[in-house]
């Protein structure tokens, strides 16, 4: 065993037990910062897997943004409303039971599937080549991507100003 092979798994099982705590954590601030914990473990996978960009991507937009709207939205919401809010799992059994029927189902397609595919041959700094693409062939979806986040922002802010 390598020692990339045990990076590998140890984040593989952090992963998989950040997300159980994820769902199955009655405090919404905990599950969210299980979540969290579970985006920075799939941003390690990300770069044993040699995809610095896709770490890199991983870490800001999720581990950074979507966690700090999500617990912003936690806290406007609990303002608002007064009581803290806890998350029910009042249908635990039927949703082990999905989950188990799809893991099933994943296997038997893994089982079918040919185990090695060849990897592609790398040429180049792989950032720059999708640096350069984001900036030249896809610059209006990105461009609007940024005007997204800015009504985003501005929503946000809208609703986090005090009531007068």
């Amino acid at each position: 065993m390598t020692l990339e092979s045990i990076a590998f798994g140890g984040l593989a099982v952090v992963l998989l037990a950040s997300a159980l705590a994820v769902v199955l954590t009655r405090n919404l601030f905990h599950s969210v910062l299980y979540l969290a914990l579970s985006l920075v473990a799939t941003a390690g996978l990300f770069l044993s897997l040699d995809a610095e960009f896709l770490a890199a991507i991983q870490l800001l937009l999720y581990a950074g943004g979507v966690v700090t709207i999500v617990v912003f939205a936690i806290v406007v919401t609990e303002r608002l409303v007064g009581d803290r809010i806890t998350q029910t799992s009042r249908q635990l059994l039927a949703g082990f039971g999905i989950a188990g029927a799809l893991l099933v189902a994943i296997i038997a397609v893994f089982r079918r599937a040919p185990l090695t595919i060849p990897r592609p041959p790398m040429s180049g700094d792989l950032t720059r080549t999708i640096g350069e693409s984001v900036l030249t062939t896809y610059v209006l979806p990105f461009e609007l991507l940024g005007v997204l986040f800015l009504v985003a922002l501005v929503g946000a802010l809208y609703f986090a100003r005090p009531d007068d």
